[in-house]
């Protein structure tokens, strides 16, 4: 079994917190890891009908059945547990005593919020990262089947196609997650408005297009985009607020969390595909920010990137920010680079001047190198770099 890198963070955050809630999207292996790490804990899903009436009915003889604690899978389908478990731990003040799981940010975390804040410390679990999975026998051989298949856990211990899996997926997540979080009367248009999504990934995020292209109001979309942000489909990048006398753009851009899923939803059913597809390098680009999001979740931190952009076309792909010093990252999916490649950082840091720190260059070939005062990245490397940032 593999073994995750949010792992020591959980195993902290236990000695430090009475509770641990960890979330993430479906599928991202947020049970194993729990049942991995606290393997002495009960196991309770509330997917369990009787488990979930057993809390609902009688929530304080429920929690008291755990003396020592317990794992409460996919909590956030009985919410009343919250207040119960505020009680639990201010009487009983042992660190790391429940372990709480759920897969949608909205009724978790709004709990959170209500009854246990302070009381509680959050891990956000996404799929698998790069150096996770090239610890395994089935790495991806390349960038572009990476890209295809996504990082799914399921993906890599199972006998399953990415086009079916991500099939499966797409069904479960409609007929079960978005109807509990918002009540939507039209499901083939909330699939045909996740669809126009990905057509967007990498783009800035212009929902009165989106809304139009998909026959919906714009506080529908609105909606949407947050559900699909509840349920880790998709990020927005927000646009770095410095801005170095020049008129920057204010909206965010969009990604998808995992490529697999985003590959799968515009069509592409096979790794040569991919290769050719018109999008292949908006799926990159969203794949190296999400593994960027990826390393700074898994160590208990938020995310700390921006996107750079000015109103005559001047844009870098990410700026981190660590203290008074900004780094920028540009992105680019070929295997060969030119110097245009390196216009943006350049622009970039001739305009922040001592705020600049390191900057980076990430693209698809297989070897890293230093070029003009740009640590160049493979994508092979990615990893190397977000236990820095």
């Amino acid at each position: 079994m593999i073994k995750r890198e949010a792992a020591n963070t959980l195993i902290d955050l236990s000695k430090g917190y009475y509770i641990v809630v960890v979330t993430g999207p479906r599928q991202s292996g947020k049970t194993t890891l729990v049942q991995q790490v606290f393997s002495d804990k009960r196991y309770v899903s509330l997917e369990d009908p009787d488990e979930r009436e057993f809390a609902e009915q009688d929530p304080r003889r429920f929690i008291s059945r755990f003396r020592e604690g317990a794992i409460l899978d996919e909590v956030q389908r009985c919410p009343e547990l919250f207040s119960y478990l505020q009680s639990r731990v201010d009487t009983d003040r042992r660190p790391g005593q429940f372990i709480l799981t759920g897969s949608q940010q909205f009724g978790l975390l709004t709990g959170i919020t209500q009854s246990l804040a302070g009381r509680a410390g959050l891990l956000e679990l996404l799929p698998f990262s790069l150096k996770e999975v090239l610890s395994l026998p089935c790495a991806p051989a390349d960038a572009d089947e990476l890209l295809y298949k996504g990082l799914y856990p399921p993906l890599y211990d199972r006998e399953v196609t990415p086009s079916s899996w991500h099939r499966s997926y797409m069904q479960t997540y409609v007929e079960r997650d978005v109807r509990q979080l918002i009540n939507i009367r039209n499901l083939s248009a909330f699939q045909r408005f996740i669809r126009m999504c990905a057509a967007r990934v990498g783009q800035l995020l212009n929902l009165s297009s989106l809304a139009n292209d998909c026959g919906i109001t714009h506080n529908t979309a609105k909606a949407w985009i947050s559900v699909l942000e509840a349920s880790y489909i998709i990020f927005l990048l927000l646009p770095h607020y410095r801005n170095y006398n020049k008129r920057l753009v204010k909206t965010p851009k969009l990604y998808f969390y995992d490529s697999g899923f985003a590959a799968w939803l515009l069509g592409i059913r096979d790794v040569d595909h991919l290769s050719i597809h018109a999008l292949r390098g908006s799926l990159f680009e969203s794949w190296v920010i999400s593994e960027l999001v990826k390393g700074r979740y898994n160590r208990g931190l938020e995310s700390n990137f921006y996107f750079w952009r000015d109103n005559t076309g001047n844009e870098v792909d990410v700026i981190i920010e660590q203290g008074a010093r900004l780094l920028p990252i540009e992105i680019k999916s070929g295997q060969t680079l030119t110097q245009d490649a390196f216009i943006g950082l350049r622009k970039w840091l001739s305009l922040a001047g001592d705020d600049a720190g390191n900057a980076y260059l990430c693209f698809g070939g297989d070897e890293g190198y230093e070029r003009s005062g740009v640590t160049v990245l493979s994508w092979r490397q990615i990893g190397d770099l977000v236990m820095y940032i």
